[in-house]
């Protein structure tokens, strides 16, 4: 058995990515059923990106993944303190980030996938659908709207009949990409949200409760009648919530699916240090709360001091080989987007530039 961390359970990966958490012999695709790999591999990090990463680590014989689920800001730290081969984050590194990695190794970040941002709601009577724009949204975060069936919720939604319930506020309570990613929305969309809150992965929230991880958002949802938050679509299936449906830039309410979630990466900037972020994107088919997520390990990570060493780093440059290769072709299992092509060839010329104390890494 992988030696793999705990994360949403076995449900949410029967649902979406069957084999995750099961022994090496157990894949999903025929090109994974040959794939090996040796050693044993450290992460840590991102929530969001925690069912596919472990997938991605059941799927390769004879490696052995050690993936925590800690959110993007403990990912982070855990690699800067050499307690991990890599860090798993969703927002693209920041200036600060940089300089704090850097007093360690060169730092590189190298895109992995896309998925939605859900907001997913526990509303009798109410199916998934509901109509919510950014200023409904955000009003509803910041504690200005405290019921169901307020006016401006009814007003997006005529003809639904919107019970009395008062909307208990379900937010992350941990450094997370998931919250960058729904705040970047809101501060993009708002201005009161943008003057009052902002985006990041810590935020003082003005209202609601917080739960740690996207399995504890999911959780505190499903345990809290008339409870709204933010979670990403493999945790929202699992518990089979219900899901807005969210109003885009171009002005048209679209449902978190995998279709609307690929439509979002379709022209998106790709800056020479590929830190890629997808903002309110003006497709007409996108759906607008969409979070890329990263791997960010260090240029030579045997220099770096990286726990494995010379082992960790060829079973990292194995990992990074899959999940930019066969890898990709699993991904809508679980209603996560591949990279585009543009996109992903770059990618996996940042994971072969990998060195090893100065050396090309070689499996």
């Amino acid at each position: 058995m992988k030696k793999i961390g705990a994360i949403v359970g076995a449900a949410a990966l029967a649902l979406a990515l069957a084999a995750c958490g099961s022994s090496s012999t157990t894949t999903n695709s025929s090109a994974a059923k040959s794939t090996s790999a040796s050693g044993t591999l450290t992460g840590a990090g991102s929530t969001f990106a925690a069912p596919v990463y472990m997938q991605w680590g059941s799927e390769l014989s004879g490696l052995t993944l050690n993936y925590s689920p800690v959110g993007s800001g403990a990912g982070l730290t855990a690699l800067e303190s050499k307690t991990a081969d890599f860090g798993a984050s969703d927002p693209p590194l920041k200036a600060s980030d940089v300089a704090t990695l850097s007093k360690v190794g060169t730092p590189i970040q190298i895109p992995m996938f896309f998925g939605a941002i859900t907001v997913s709601y526990n509303l009798s009577g109410v199916a998934s659908g509901l109509k919510l724009d950014g200023t409904t949204l955000a009003n509803i975060f910041l504690g200005k709207i405290t019921t169901w069936n307020n006016a401006a919720i009814a007003a997006l939604n005529p003809g639904v009949k919107l019970p009395s319930t008062s909307i208990t506020v379900i937010h992350r309570s941990d450094s997370s990409g998931t919250t960058d990613g729904f705040t970047t929305f809101l501060t993009a969309v708002d201005p009161t949200w943008k003057s009052q809150v902002g985006a990041g992965k810590d935020v003082q929230w003005p209202v609601g409760t917080g739960a740690k991880g996207n399995a504890g958002v999911a959780a505190a949802i499903q345990q809290s009648p008339g409870a709204v938050g933010y979670v990403e679509q493999a945790y929202a299936l699992e518990h089979k919530f219900t899901t807005a449906d969210v109003k885009n830039a171009a002005g048209n309410y679209v449902a978190p699916t995998l279709a609307s979630t690929t439509a979002a990466a379709v022209g998106l900037p790709v800056p020479t240090d590929l830190g890629i972020q997808v903002v309110n994107p003006p497709g007409a088919t996108a759906y607008p709360i969409v979070s890329q997520t990263f791997i960010v390990t260090y240029k030579d990570p045997c220099k770096a001091g990286v726990p494995g060493g010379a082992s960790s780093a060829t079973a990292l440059a194995k990992f990074l080989d899959y999940g930019l290769g066969a890898g990709q072709a699993i991904l809508p299992q679980a209603y996560y987007a591949p990279l585009p092509p543009t996109l992903l060839a770059k990618s996996k010329a940042a994971a072969a530039s990998l060195t090893c104390n100065g050396s090309p890494i070689t499996g």
